[in-house]
């Protein structure tokens, strides 16, 4: 479970899921005496993209070359089979409307 997550239980008023279920009933009292909810700030905003990015798991520079490589192969080998098939259709309306 992700931090998102257990935020939105949290502001739904059931806790954490291991929690007792006492103890998620108390919250859901007490959430609904609670005034409207705040936004995060700005600073906290990037602060958390700045944690989540650190734990991106960023490719090397080989493995990099090699997934550009295989996207432009692939991406070179739909070109030409929609191109090749397009021309096919073309030309076999055409023969249809010439008979």
């Amino acid at each position: 479970m992700n931090r998102e997550q257990k935020r939105m239980m949290q502001r739904q008023g059931q806790g954490t899921p291991d929690a007792p279920a006492s103890n998620r009933r108390a919250q859901a009292a007490t959430a609904q005496r609670r005034q409207p909810k705040q936004r995060a700030g700005i600073r906290q905003f990037f602060r958390e993209v700045r944690e989540e990015m650190r734990q991106v798991s960023w490719p090397t520079r080989p493995e990099l070359i090699n997934y550009t490589g295989i996207t432009l192969f692939v991406l070179l080998l739909m070109i030409g089979l929609i191109y090749g098939l397009n021309i096919g259709f073309g030309h076999f309306v055409v023969y249809l409307y010439q008979k």
